[in-house]
């Protein structure tokens, strides 16, 4: 995981997630080996802003059924990132 691009897989925009956003939060779907300091850093290199802090969990994987088998969906890493003042990720 040497790019940012490895590390961070989506911005989640999600209306629960927007709600967030006047605060300077933002919630991103990550890369399930990557810790904080990697999370800060490639958002700071693909976004261009300063962050100043970086929560994150795991989102367990749901039970699915098709018929008679039982599956599962894959768990996934997410992480809120929290900018400093005055800053703000504008999205297309």
């Amino acid at each position: 995981m040497n790019y940012a691009q490895d590390i961070i897989k989506a911005l989640i925009r999600t209306e629960k997630s927007t709600q967030y956003e006047p605060q300077g939060k933002y919630l991103f779907l990550v890369n399930s080996g990557a810790n904080k300091i990697q999370i800060k850093r490639a958002v700071e290199e693909v976004y261009k802003v300063k962050v100043s802090e970086v929560n994150t969990f795991i989102s367990a994987g749901k039970l699915k059924r098709v018929r008679y088998h039982l599956g599962r969906t894959p768990d996934f890493k997410k992480a809120v990132v929290t900018l400093k003042e005055g800053q703000k990720i504008t999205v297309a």
